[in-house]
């Protein structure tokens, strides 16, 4: 039988589709979580509604490029899976209560009138959960976690540092800052002017917290700061700050201007600079510091007949994704959509 493992280097494959789906759902359910910590100061009910129907058709499918990176780590990497949702158990757990709180929202906030604030509250409490415990989940791995054996050695709180609370805190305000450049896109008049005031808000806030958790990274003595210094990473990793700068600059021209698409790709654009940094930090470990991604890697032969049905399934999904985006394009209105 034919191993592609004897051509490909299927770990180093594996680990890219993993980082690519991981990446693929931080921006998609980071706008509908930004969109969600947004919702309680949109000033009314009525523009409450255009913020979730702006969502409503997407949600739920954005979530699937989190089921895909999370199976696509246990099915190629079960020991580096093992050692990570073993150390991030309870940051897993709160972010996922607080993504069951924004569906239970979603079913019920329009069909309730008495009680609608309740759901409006689990809505806003979803989305700052999620978002939160997703950042924390990003430190605790920045910082590292202990392995020994091929299993977690650390303690049930080694993810609650103040550095994994500080990255809780930044993922909050690049999640608003997706959300409000996704809403200049779905929305108009008074709901859009709004979007963008508060864009330039947020643009202004990321950039602290950018260089917040940067100096942070630098005071913690984390293990990546060694790699970012290291001459062949370094030359990846120098541009990614002035490219970043220039974003900034260019985004914050565009929210004074009429333009619509462009403020939210930016911010793509400065998540992707974000999320190049850190993967060229981390590279090649999968469990920071502990295990590279050919040392937790399955067998070949596994890696091998799990591509093939990768190969097949990803078109799939960024088809139909692409087509949900396309049926469902132009500004949402405040009327239930079922």
């Amino acid at each position: 039988m034919f191993n592609y493992g004897d051509v490909l280097d299927l770990p180093l494959i594996w680990g890219g589709l993993i980082a690519l789906s991981v990446f693929i759902y931080v921006l998609l359910d980071g706008f509908d979580l930004g969109c969600g910590i947004l919702f309680p100061f949109a000033g009314s009910d009525k523009n409450r509604s255009r913020i979730m129907n702006s969502i409503a058709p997407f949600w739920d499918g954005n979530e699937t490029w989190l089921v895909l990176g999370g199976g696509g780590l246990f099915a190629a990497f079960p020991v580096a899976y093992g050692i990570i949702m073993s150390g991030l158990y309870l940051p897993v757990i709160f972010m996922l209560f607080g993504l069951i709180m924004r569906g239970v929202a979603f079913e019920f906030r329009f069909k309730s009138s008495s009680m609608r604030y309740v759901w409006d509250s689990f809505f806003f409490v979803g989305s700052i959960a999620a978002a939160f415990f997703q950042g924390v989940m990003l430190g605790a791995l920045i910082t590292g976690l202990e392995a020994s054996n091929r299993l977690y050695a650390g303690g049930d709180f080694d993810w609650l540092t103040p550095f994994s609370l500080l990255c809780g805190v930044a993922v909050i305000i690049g999640y608003a800052l997706l959300g409000s450049t996704w809403l200049i896109i779905k929305t108009e008049h008074s709901l859009q002017a709004w979007a963008r005031k508060v864009s330039g808000w947020l643009l202004t806030a990321l950039l602290v917290a950018m260089v917040v958790v940067t100096i942070a990274t630098y005071f913690s003595y984390i293990e990546a700061l060694e790699s970012w210094f290291t001459l062949s990473t370094l030359v990846y990793v120098a541009p990614l700050p002035i490219i970043a700068v220039l974003v900034f600059i260019l985004m914050h021209k565009d929210l004074k201007t009429e333009r619509e698409y462009r403020p939210f790709l930016l911010t793509v654009a400065l998540f992707l600079t974000g999320y190049l940094g850190v993967c060229a930090a981390i590279f090649p470990y999968i469990v920071p510091y502990q295990m590279t991604i050919y040392e937790a890697a399955a067998a070949d032969t596994s890696l091998s007949f799990m591509l093939v049905g990768a190969l097949i399934m990803l078109p799939i999904i960024l088809s139909y994704t692409a087509y949900a985006y396309y049926t469902f394009k132009g500004k949402s209105d405040h009327k239930p959509m079922y």
